[in-house]
């Protein structure tokens, strides 16, 4: 069967809440190729990946979240939101690079991560990546200027990809969720390699991130925000 051709990215840094145009035309392709999907699919209804914010807000709370809980990571974030005196929602590079590093620390930052949050800052601020020309980037050129940022590695870029840029076709193999639901799914619980998962996730091009969304909720049925 033809693959459909992979649709077009949306744009770079959605500031409202965003859902994938592609979505209805993913399902059906999944469902059609792959006989896990389309058994997986209908358990989850309508619910769908959701993109909100901005780019470089979004990457600064992944750093903030790095190895501490969700609800530890949120106190940090709120404290940290209002140090630098911007709205928890949205911060902006001048405002990090502003904050005296004493008040990073009182916020419960980790002296690294306070670190790459200057890094980020600085990569936003001094033009080092292109957030208005992501839309006509393709996904590894935008994972090379992400992985450039102290603290920013490929799995991080891979899940700015799906969750913020909502990227089709993203397939994060160093994800061990991902392997996990595929060993569930499709092995009998059995250890899957990489390779085992590259190789299924052919079938499921050019919607990959599509086909990952799904085997995570059927780990864990709440839809992930990133």
């Amino acid at each position: 069967m033809a693959r459909p051709a992979a649709p077009a990215a949306p744009a770079a840094a959605p500031a409202a809440e965003l859902e994938p145009g592609y979505w209805e035309e993913a399902c059906r392709h999944l469902s059609r190729r792959d006989r896990v999907m389309k058994k997986l699919i209908p358990r989850f209804g309508q619910a769908r990946l959701k993109s909100r914010g901005d780019a470089f807000t979004t990457l600064a709370r992944s750093i903030v979240g790095q190895q501490i809980s969700v609800k530890a990571a949120q106190s940090v974030w709120d404290r940290f939101a209002a140090a630098v005196g911007g709205a928890p929602a949205r911060l902006e590079p001048q405002q990090v690079q502003g904050l005296p590093l004493v008040r990073m620390r009182e916020a419960g930052l980790s002296a690294r991560k306070c670190e790459y949050l200057l890094d980020l800052a600085r990569h936003f601020g001094g033009g080092a990546v292109h957030p208005d020309q992501w839309a006509a980037m393709d996904d590894d050129a935008i994972v090379e200027e992400l992985v450039a940022i102290r603290g920013i590695g490929r799995w991080t870029a891979e899940m700015f990809l799906i969750f913020h840029l909502l990227r089709p076709d993203v397939m994060p193999l160093d994800d061990l969720g991902l392997l996990k639901g595929i060993s569930q799914n499709y092995f009998s619980g059995e250890p899957v390699s990489r390779a085992e998962a590259r190789e299924l996730g052919e079938g499921w091009a050019p919607f990959r991130s599509v086909a990952t969304w799904y085997i995570w909720r059927s780990l864990d049925p709440l839809p992930v925000d990133y």
